[in-house]
């Protein structure tokens, strides 16, 4: 009896501290009514009334986003966060936070705004996966995409984008699992069963292209549904390659047709990723970004391989890549510098063995762990 007595006495005080809150807010003062909104919601912490906890925090940020001082709010939200944070209170810091991310952002603060948002989404994603991955998945696209408007945190930004492309599609933890499989086939030289794992990892990149119009209708610039399509249909491409040549090396007699539908099929969206990269590449005059670079000659350099080992050339990769952008001689010299396209240029003109050695000192990517593998039994046959 006494502890109900102690627990009405402490609610009746949080319902006074909510009403003089109230009242302090209708006067326009947001802050004043937020230290009291703060103390009822220590009450109903201590009396572990979490449903009205949440009611008082959504107030909070309701009173918060009138405030005329940004400045003001995200100091003020942070504050809040801190002790949300502390408490372990995932769901309600993914609230706040949210709110922390849409001030940022409208400050320009793209750092800020990318953090928030993206641990807003593992809060989310914590607190219950099933129920919240649509959201968490937006998050974290809102995230990339605001990492990707600063110099500073462009490339994580880039790769976050992905990740909520592929959270999305729901294969995320699947495609590192199968990953690492196929690496570890290749490792014990089972190639024919490392093939069979490359290509359904393409084709969950490929159901991720099928359906990128509508994920990438969450995007907020052209920028960055230009990038991730291009990104995505790499994948799609690289995955495929990678499939056709385990099986080149397993047995060329037996799968000789299978490698030519995949790597025909490859050279068709890469040639696509290209030409989207050539359109968001061109306008820019200095100041390229490297990594971009890196891809379009990468995707360059994988279409010169796939030919040589189908033994034809429907494209002059070189060629392909510069027409159009003569004009552009900074670029022009950009793309002739990656180290990539120097690899093409040797292929053109030497051959694809005689440029082995070049491939095994390059970084390549998702091919670099399982290269020397692969590489070393090319050379052995020549």
């Amino acid at each position: 009896m006494f502890n109900n007595e102690i627990k009405e006495e402490q609610e009746i005080e949080a319902i006074k501290l909510i009403d003089r809150a109230e009242t302090l807010a209708d006067k326009g003062k947001g802050d004043e009514a937020i230290h009291l909104y703060e103390k009822a919601a220590q009450i109903y912490l201590d009396l572990g009334s979490y449903l009205k906890l949440d009611e008082l925090f959504i107030r909070i940020i309701d009173i918060i986003s009138q405030f005329r001082n940004n400045i003001q709010a995200t100091y003020r939200l942070k504050s809040i966060i801190r002790k949300t944070e502390e408490l372990k209170l995932d769901e309600i810091s993914a609230k706040l936070l949210i709110q922390l991310a849409k001030i940022s952002y409208t400050m320009n603060d793209w750092e800020t705004a990318g953090e928030s948002w993206q641990k807003a989404s593992d809060y989310l994603s914590n607190t219950d996966p099933e129920e919240y991955y649509e959201l968490a998945s937006y998050l974290l696209l809102k995230a990339g995409q605001s990492y990707e408007r600063s110099p500073l945190t462009k490339d994580l930004g880039k790769r976050l984008i992905l990740k909520a492309v592929m959270k999305i599609q729901k294969f995320d933890e699947l495609y590192e699992q199968e990953e690492l499989r196929a690496q570890l086939l290749i490792s014990n030289e089972e190639f024919e069963a490392a093939a069979d794992k490359f290509y359904n990892i393409s084709s969950y990149f490929r159901k991720a292209l099928d359906n990128l119009g509508q994920i990438l209708n969450m995007a907020d610039s052209e920028e960055t549904m230009l990038n991730a399509k291009a990104r995505i249909i790499h994948f799609v491409a690289e995955y495929q390659i990678l499939s056709a040549i385990c099986l080149e090396v397993h047995d060329h007699q037996k799968y000789g047709e299978k490698i030519e539908t995949l790597g025909v099929d490859s050279i068709e969206l890469l040639k696509e990723s290209i030409s989207l990269l050539k359109d968001y590449l061109m306008p820019i005059k200095k100041d390229f970004d490297r990594e971009i670079i890196l891809r379009v000659t990468f995707d360059t350099m994988l279409i010169g391989i796939i030919q040589r080992i189908l033994e034809i050339e429907n494209i002059k990769c070189t060629e392909y890549l510069l027409d159009g952008i003569e004009k552009n001689k900074a670029l022009s010299k950009e793309l002739n510098n990656s180290p990539y396209f120097k690899i093409v240029k040797k292929i053109e003109r030497i051959g694809l063995t005689e440029s082995l050695n070049d491939l095994l000192e390059t970084h390549l990517g998702h091919f670099e762990n399982i290269k020397n593998t692969i590489i070393n039994y090319f050379l052995k046959s020549t």
